[in-house]
Order: C-alpha cells, then sequence, then structure tokens
C-alpha cells in the first residue's frame, strides 16, 4: 500500500464491512450488524476489516498519507468488533488531543521547531502532519479466562503487527516516526513484536508485564515507556511466569518498576480504561510522547 492508493483501500473495506453488516442482519446478529454499519459510513477511514469470528479492523484518524507522526494504539482484552466503539473512542480523543488548535512548543526531536509538514507547531488550526491508527489486527482474550494470563495470543498476533508497523511506512515513508501505544494485554502483544519493530517509542499502559525481564530484553530500538494509574486493577497482577505443563503463565517484570527500565511517565489516578480519558494527565503525556515533546512529560 502507498499515499496514493489509501483512498482505494478505504473505500474497498468500508464494501467489505457493508457486506458484512447484511450478512449479520441475515444471521438475526443485529448488534454486529450495527457496528459492521458504522464502519462502512463514508466518513470512516478503514485500513483493513474483517468480519469473521470476533473481528478485525485498523481505522486511520487524520491523513495519513502527509502525517510526519503516526500513533498505533493496539488494544488489550475483550476488544472486537461488538465492543469496538470504546476502542474507537480512545483512537478518537488521542487524535482530538494531537489536532487541538494553537498547539504550542517544539520538537525536541529534531530541534527544529517543525511539528508537522508544512507547519510549524506554533500556529493555529489542525496539524495535517499527525495520524492515529486504531490497530484491531488480532483476536483479543477474553479478560477472565486462560488466555489472558498466557502468552499465546499475543505470539499469533506479533508478526500481523510488524507487518501492519511495515505497511505504514510504505505509506509514510521512512522519516516519519511511529509510535505504539500499549493498553494491557496489548503490551504483551508489542512486547512479542518489538524485537524488529520499525517504531520509535513504545509506551506500555496498564501492563500486566511483556513476558521480559528488562525493557533491554525486548531488544528494540525504539524508547519504552510505561505508565499505570493509581486506581488501576493490574497492579495487583502478579508480575512473575512461571512454566505449567509447558505452558507459560505470566508476563514477568511490571514495566513500571525500576527494574525493568522503562522511562516511566504519570498516568494521574485513573482506572484500568481511563489512559485516554479527555483531559487526564494521562493524555497529555502521551500526545507529548508522540510529537516528540519528551521534555515536557511529567513523571510519576
Amino acid at each position: 500500500m502507498t499515499a496514493s492508493t489509501l483512498e482505494g483501500a478505504y473505500a474497498a473495506n468500508r464494501a467489505n464491512a457493508e457486506l458484512a453488516a447484511r450478512m449479520a442482519a441475515g444471521h438475526g446478529d443485529r448488534h454486529r450488524a450495527a457496528a459492521d454499519r458504522a464502519l462502512a459510513t463514508p466518513s470512516r477511514r478503514l485500513l483493513a476489516f474483517d468480519g469473521r469470528g470476533s473481528g478485525r479492523a485498523a481505522e486511520v484518524f487524520g491523513d495519513l498519507a502527509h502525517a510526519d507522526r503516526v500513533a498505533v494504539l493496539v488494544p488489550g482484552s475483550d476488544t472486537s468488533l461488538d465492543t469496538y466503539e470504546r476502542f474507537r473512542t480512545a483512537a478518537a480523543a488521542l487524535h482530538s488531543g494531537l489536532t487541538r488548535p494553537a498547539r504550542g512548543g517544539t520538537d525536541t526531536d529534531t530541534g527544529s521547531g517543525t511539528g508537522a509538514r508544512g507547519g510549524t507547531g506554533t500556529g493555529t488550526g489542525t496539524d495535517t502532519g499527525t495520524a492515529v491508527v486504531a490497530w484491531l489486527g488480532y483476536t483479543t482474550p477474553a479478560t477472565v479466562s486462560t488466555t489472558a494470563i498466557t502468552p499465546d495470543r499475543a505470539d499469533e498476533a506479533a508478526p500481523d503487527l510488524r507487518e501492519f508497523v511495515r505497511g505504514l511506512r510504505g505509506v509514510t515513508g521512512p522519516d516519519s516516526r511511529i509510535t505504539l501505544l500499549c493498553h494491557s494485554y496489548g503490551s504483551v502483544v508489542c512486547g512479542r513484536a518489538a524485537d524488529g519493530l520499525d517504531v520509535d517509542d513504545l509506551v506500555l499502559l496498564g501492563s500486566p508485564g511483556t513476558g521480559a525481564d528488562s525493557a533491554a530484553e525486548l531488544r528494540t530500538r525504539a524508547r519504552v515507556w510505561a505508565a499505570r494509574g493509581g486506581d488501576d486493577w493490574v497492579a495487583e497482577v502478579p508480575h512473575t511466569d512461571v512454566d505449567v505443563f509447558g505452558t507459560t503463565v505470566g508476563f514477568g517484570t511490571d514495566p513500571v518498576s525500576r527494574a525493568f527500565g522503562a522511562r516511566v511517565f504519570s498516568a494521574g489516578d485513573g482506572g484500568h480504561s481511563d489512559y485516554f480519558r479527555p483531559g487526564s494527565v494521562c493524555l497529555a503525556n502521551l500526545v507529548r510522547i508522540v510529537l516528540g515533546e519528551t521534555s515536557e512529560v511529567t513523571h510519576a
């Protein structure tokens, strides 16, 4: 896929979603039919869509063809086409934070003060140099299930995530900066995919662990960040991994611990579902990370 073929891909995937909606309605599944139909509306930008099973989709917010800052959200447990709206809400909130009018500040990665192609980062209007992608590209586990405490689903998803990021590079070019924002079990997926994953920042939110004992063990060139809200139940999850009859259970070292070695930042007092809440400390920090304003990130 290239920038010139994006519109064709969006249209084709909307058509697939419309067909899936009709099929779901024909089988009496009104809830799925409504979810698919919403994805088929003309305003939606779908990089991918698959209505089979729990469903998969990748949706773009912003002008991906001209973005030099791209954020990819990787969801955790219990995310499917049936629950997609709450995941979409998180992506939309991040995009709104990135594109709000009159953003001040400069890009501390380059020192140039350029936060978007054709802009300075200090003017008014919408920043067309950023895009957000909601990547529901794997079959997520149920929160209350054995699959949620093993890396099996993450191992299945990791090659697809690597391939998806490679595809993004084909659209945005090698000079764009990509941030991966990985929530809950999604951080296990990102941990499994990290080695060889072409991203600049890897952010672990409400993570039960990555399967690695340290950020260095992820073998990524990306800066590794981690945060956990003050009221997140995942803090009570034991951070260990054990072999049970040949199956690994648990995900190892706590990513917000000093031993892990990530850049730990403040997520405020929110719970497990609050990392992208508008107006929150965490969302403000995520915006800063994506924009490269790393000196402005507040730390826990």
